[in-house]
């Protein structure tokens, strides 16, 4: 089985207290959005302590043409891919040149050459690393992009996958917009790095713990393309969410996991550790009414939700590091997530110290 050898996260320098982020935003909002007094409760209610920032406020109170911020994603996103990358390699004490393939995995900037490429050439990996570029998943990038890396590894015992997930979601913040879905995605969603290295049965893992891949599977729910995503504008990407999500999970989670977890002759109480995308405060709600675990099962995924705020498809990698470095109890472990589509992404993991 495919185990988990390095993984590595990005705070940036401009990690934000979200009391100074709401402060910010009422500023910025103030004249043109009349509710915004109104709404400023949503700072507080997403129970996020500090936001992970990729800039600084002052960046934000400019309007900025949509090319101004892709260009700065290209060049932030490479940066950082970089650094998460060179922690992953020492971590797991390998070579660059050990790594077989690399999977990127974004929804916030776009680049061609895609992103995996220009990583490639700024750190002269092997110039035969098989390339996967993925845009567009969302939340659910993170899950699905370390099943796609196990998978790889699964197929090739000799492989070491690199999986680089980069949101940058506030170089997507319009200025100019002051519609409710703008001003509750400012309260909300963050900027993160994150890099994991994925190796085959015949590499020697040198991880202090044993995090191996079982399986996953994937699920697109029917007729719910507006539920997440973009909206492409002429002046960039505009945040569309719509307020029932916590409803289509309650609804739908239990009965997913369980159906997945049977085919593994498992059940929801075999599951120890559970790492989940925290997608805000009433999604996690939604998860602990729907699976009806015993205690805080969301411990984690809440810590990395109030210290960083969502980061889009890296949150749930961040997560998983806690695990990783942290502690875990020995025994299964269930990651996911959902996303655009509306979709939902699980893998099961095998975990031992």
């Amino acid at each position: 089985m495919p185990s988990l050898a390095a993984i590595s996260t990005i705070d940036f320098p401009f990690k934000t207290n979200q009391q100074d982020v709401k402060e910010y935003a009422k500023g910025l909002f103030a004249v043109s959005f009349p509710a915004v007094e109104r709404m400023l409760g949503a700072f507080d209610n997403t129970e996020i302590v500090t936001r992970n920032l990729c800039k600084s406020l002052d960046y934000y109170s400019d309007v900025h043409t949509f090319q101004e911020q892709n260009l700065e994603y290209i060049r932030l996103a490479l940066e950082y891919s970089v650094k998460a990358i060179e922690k992953c390699i020492s971590s797991a004490q390998i070579n660059k040149d050990d790594i077989t393939d690399i999977i990127f995995i974004s929804t916030t900037g776009l680049a061609t050459p895609s992103m995996d490429a220009l990583i490639i050439n700024k750190m002269r990996l092997n110039q035969h690393v098989n390339r996967m570029s993925i845009f567009g998943l969302g939340c659910g990038g993170g899950v699905s992009g370390y099943a796609k890396a196990c998978t790889v590894a699964k197929a090739n015992p000799e492989a070491v996958v690199l999986l680089v997930a980069v949101e940058l979601c506030s170089l997507t913040f319009l200025r100019d917009d002051f519609s409710k879905s703008n001003f509750i995605g400012s309260s909300l969603f963050s900027d993160g790095v994150a890099a994991c290295l994925v190796m085959g049965d015949n590499r020697i893992n040198k991880a202090k713990h044993q995090i191996k891949f079982v399986g996953n599977e994937s699920k697109l729910y029917f007729d719910s393309q507006e539920i997440m995503g973009w909206n492409f504008t002429d002046n960039g990407f505009k945040v569309l969410f719509s307020s029932g999500i916590p409803a289509i999970i309650a609804q739908n989670v239990h009965n997913d996991v369980s159906s997945f977890l049977a085919k593994y002759q498992l059940k929801i109480s075999d599951i120890k550790n559970f790492i989940f995308h925290p997608g805000g405060k009433k999604v996690l709600a939604a998860y602990e009414e729907a699976l009806g675990v015993e205690g805080d099962f969301l411990k984690t995924t809440r810590t990395v939700m109030n210290n960083y705020g969502n980061m889009s498809s890296s949150t749930v990698l961040y997560v998983l590091e806690q695990f990783f470095t942290h502690d875990f109890e020995d025994g299964y472990g269930l990651m996911m997530s959902m996303g655009p589509g509306f979709s939902c992404e699980i893998v099961l993991l095998q975990m031992k110290k």
